[in-house]
């Protein structure tokens, strides 16, 4: 984006270890940051990762004052591109003190799936276990179903509240907590609009809303992130292109992450480096059709049984109809890293596959694989996942340990 003539500024959580150097201004989190009071550090304050500076207030506030004081401050001759990324919601979401009311006598809605995980025809073998031995062991569950991590321990519910009181008392306050962190991005959102619309380039900007996974809210019991699942492999993405797309509109175009680099290069008017794996998808922006665009997208989950949330290690290939995912079940590193991942990555979960129509079963609650009506598409699914991760150099070459358990049931 420099390359192109754009002032650059990151600011916000940024989650990785080497310094934001590239841009010409930064001002970010240490690690994930706090919600209260965050310190940060900035491309001005001394040599990194040292120095931090200390603010007061929500972390969605103080991150959107840096950002609209480096827009007023910046060099206004030229074009900018700003990362602008909050800390919320994230984990057990904690709201400014203002939204503490917010929702208090509203009764949320729950999903259809979440109080009978382990009587569905939802998961195999690799998810449940043998004769579901370990449907208390895999998948953070909302209920007590899986109570590893103890949500509602840390949420402050009464744990000798019997079934489905439990399991109802949790989800309130979990989804009350998380829509209170949102309401806090939306409000600091319009903050930023509200910015370019006073200096009047607000429709001479693209605006991208983004995150960088799904999650789930109760879906099949579970909550966080880390499955293949639709819940948290689908990302929100918005896009305000004025003058390019029609208000409102929408696309089924299958992108993934990898893909936002380029488009945004592309957008600027930048020349794409040819070592990205992700492909622009800017004709579509402008209401076009793209030329020869991928029919699969790939996934892997490398973390196994990590944070004590209960996810097994898997990889899988989505395409508009179906998912096929194998689960592995072991750890990238052999032995575990126990002390790091916690008390469960030591867990050898059973290897297994699942295969979901996900035009017919949006909601993923039937396994199909092993369907005889299938097997023509599994086959086909599993040669292109296989061509996909050779393609990506995403093999499991090096790991020996898993890349037994993957030709020991590749064919099952």
């Amino acid at each position: 984006m420099r390359k192109a003539g754009y002032l650059t500024a990151m600011i916000g959580k940024w989650h990785l270890k080497e310094e934001p150097a590239a841009f010409d201004y930064y001002n970010v989190l240490p690690g994930q940051g706090r919600y209260h009071d965050p310190v940060t550090r900035d491309s001005g304050n001394g040599t990194w990762p040292r120095n931090t500076t200390k603010h007061v207030g929500h972390s969605s506030d103080v991150i959107t004052d840096l950002s609209i004081d480096w827009l007023k401050h910046r060099d206004k001759t030229k074009p900018f591109f700003l990362m602008h990324h909050f800390k919320a919601p994230h984990d057990l979401f904690s709201n400014a003190k203002r939204y503490d009311s917010y929702l208090e006598d509203t009764e949320i809605p729950e999903p259809d799936n979440m109080y009978d995980q382990p009587a569905r025809g939802f998961g195999s073998i690799a998810t449940r276990g043998i004769d579901d031995r370990l449907v208390n062991t895999i998948g953070a569950s909302v209920s007590k179903r899986c109570d590893t991590w103890g949500l509602g321990k840390r949420l402050g519910i009464d744990e000798s509240l019997p079934e489905p009181e439990f399991t109802h008392a949790v989800y309130q306050r979990f989804l009350k907590r998380y829509l209170r962190c949102v309401k806090g991005v939306d409000d600091n959102v319009k903050r930023l609009i509200d910015y370019l619309k006073a200096e009047g380039i607000y429709e001479n900007t693209i605006i991208i809303y983004t995150g960088d996974q799904g999650y789930f809210l109760g879906e099949h019991d579970f909550f966080d992130k880390r499955w293949m699942y639709e819940e948290g492999m689908r990302m929100p993405f918005f896009v305000h292109y004025p003058g390019s797309m029609e208000k409102g509109s929408r696309c089924g175009l299958l992108i993934n992450n990898t893909d936002f680099a380029p488009t945004l290069i592309d957008v600027a008017g930048g020349e794409v480096p040819k070592y990205m794996q992700g492909r622009s998808f800017k004709r579509t922006l402008l209401g076009k059709k793209e030329n020869a665009w991928r029919d699969a997208t790939y996934y892997r989950y490398w973390m196994h049984m990590a944070h004590n949330l209960g996810n097994p290690a898997h990889f899988g290939i989505r395409t508009n109809k179906y998912k096929l995912i194998f689960f592995y079940g072991v750890d990238y590193e052999d032995p575990p890293r126990t002390d790091y991942w916690g008390s469960q990555a030591d867990i050898i979960t059973p290897a297994g596959w699942e295969f979901y129509d996900i035009e017919k079963d949006p909601h993923e609650m039937n396994n199909l694989y092993g369907r005889s009506e299938y097997a023509q598409v599994i086959k086909e699914l599993k040669g292109k996942l296989q061509s996909v991760r050779e393609e990506l150099k995403e093999t499991d070459v090096n790991y020996p340990h898993i890349q037994k358990i993957i030709d020991e049931h590749w064919d099952d």
